[in-house]
């Protein structure tokens, strides 16, 4: 198959004559089409799409909704700047704040990174001088730019590129005491997921979200919940936080609001909003009339075909079919955003990136996200036929891979 790094004469070149910085290792497929839950190489070949970009296309690709609501505003606006008004971007952040309960403001951004970088802005204007620290867990994933990067709790990923910007500390996860002993009055926020994603889908449990509450109640620092990955219907509510029985002062969204169109959002409390003032944060790009053209049929169609009760059925489904198979060792998770555990115990078993590239050559799409874990995150709008299927494929791909024992 022609590599993405192919040049126009169809030779593929080495990494370092790509003209895409290696961010990346080089792509084993190119995808060109995709359809609902289902993507097309450039041979014609069909998979599967068991990850929807990493939680993004939680209404498969090409939705007819939100593919025309593209093609008319790209025929009437694409951009002007955030110093005019434009005709999507209030209703839909309206829209949003009813989702979340009411009482609070949005601000328009253009991916995940970029909502929390607002949200540690806030949180600092909030806090005032002096209590600007952020306070996250260990094995969290909040970004990449440089603050949202010392947020996320995975030293490793600091080392290439400290000195890091200050103001931010790290507690163990799911320990209430460590995270207690932690927020001090220079706290100004608790920055925490919901389900840790890139950490291995691992949920929180109702106790400790009741607890982080409550300790940013006695110490006056804000709750901020990062619902990036599992916000709007993927964990089996519009947000999954409303599972937990917590009330945030602050949520941050991206991913799943224009179902594959650039669009982040960071909502806040109305009074937590106020201490933003014109001038104090901005994009050329966030709310613009494209994206948020987008997300309204995004929202539209969410709310039409009710997609939280559609993850939980999905995915009480695939965690009961999952369990069952030989080689799984644990299914865990909410609704649609779930790790498989597989069971290595057993003499040349597979770990996560071999079955994983076993499901890739056999047309099926998932990730590895830990060594013995693969992440599972498909349309909200998945077929029960498609979970069959991927309930078979998945456990064929397990009985097949074996990993090749290293030399001694």
């Amino acid at each position: 198959m022609t590599s993405p790094h192919a040049t126009a004469m169809g030779a593929t070149p080495s990494m370092e004559h790509c003209p895409l910085m290696p961010t990346y290792g080089p792509p084993g497929v190119m995808f060109v089409e995709g359809d609902g839950s289902w993507l097309v190489d450039r041979a014609g070949k069909r998979y599967l799409d068991l990850l929807s970009g990493l939680a993004v296309t939680s209404l498969g690709h090409s939705h007819p909704a939100v593919t025309t609501a593209l093609a008319v505003q790209a025929g009437r606006l694409v951009h002007v700047s955030n110093l005019f008004g434009t005709e999507h971007a209030g209703p839909v952040a309206a829209r949003l704040d009813r989702l979340l309960g009411g009482g609070g403001q949005v601000f328009f951004c253009n991916s995940g990174a970029e909502a929390n970088e607002a949200a540690i802005k806030l949180a600092r204007k909030f806090g005032g001088r002096g209590r600007h620290v952020v306070v996250s867990a260990y094995g969290s994933f909040h970004g990449r730019t440089l603050a949202t990067l010392h947020a996320t709790g995975q030293p490793a990923k600091h080392e290439a590129f400290q000195p890091l910007p200050e103001g931010f500390r790290h507690v163990p996860w799911m320990e209430p005491d460590e995270l207690e002993a932690a927020v001090d009055d220079t706290v100004a926020a608790v920055l925490i997921e919901t389900v840790q994603g890139e950490g291995g889908v691992n949920p929180a449990s109702q106790e400790y979200f009741a607890e982080i509450r409550r300790i940013c109640d006695d110490r006056g620092a804000l709750m901020m919940i990062d619902e990036i990955q599992t916000g709007l219907g993927r964990c089996g509510s519009w947000f999954a936080h409303q599972q937990l029985d917590v009330v945030p002062d602050v949520v941050t969204m991206a991913k799943a609001l224009g179902n594959g169109v650039p669009i982040g959002a960071c909502w806040a409390r109305r009074e937590v909003a106020a201490a933003f003032e014109p001038g104090d944060h901005a994009t050329t790009f966030g709310g613009q009339p494209l994206a948020t053209a987008a997300a309204a049929a995004v929202l539209d169609v969410m709310e039409a075909e009710d997609v939280p009760a559609r993850a939980r059925r999905a995915g009480r489904r695939l965690v009961d079919e999952l369990t069952a198979l030989d080689g799984v060792r644990s299914v865990r998770g909410l609704g649609l955003l779930l790790a498989v555990e597989l069971d290595l115990a057993g003499n040349g078993a597979a770990g996560a990136g071999a079955v994983a590239a076993t499901l890739l050559a056999e047309g099926v799409v998932v990730n590895a996200v830990t060594p013995t874990a693969l992440r599972l995150a498909p349309s909200l709008l998945i077929t029960d036929d498609e979970l069959d299927l991927a309930v078979t494929a998945i456990g064929e791909a397990i009985a097949s891979t074996t990993e090749t024992p290293e030399p001694t």
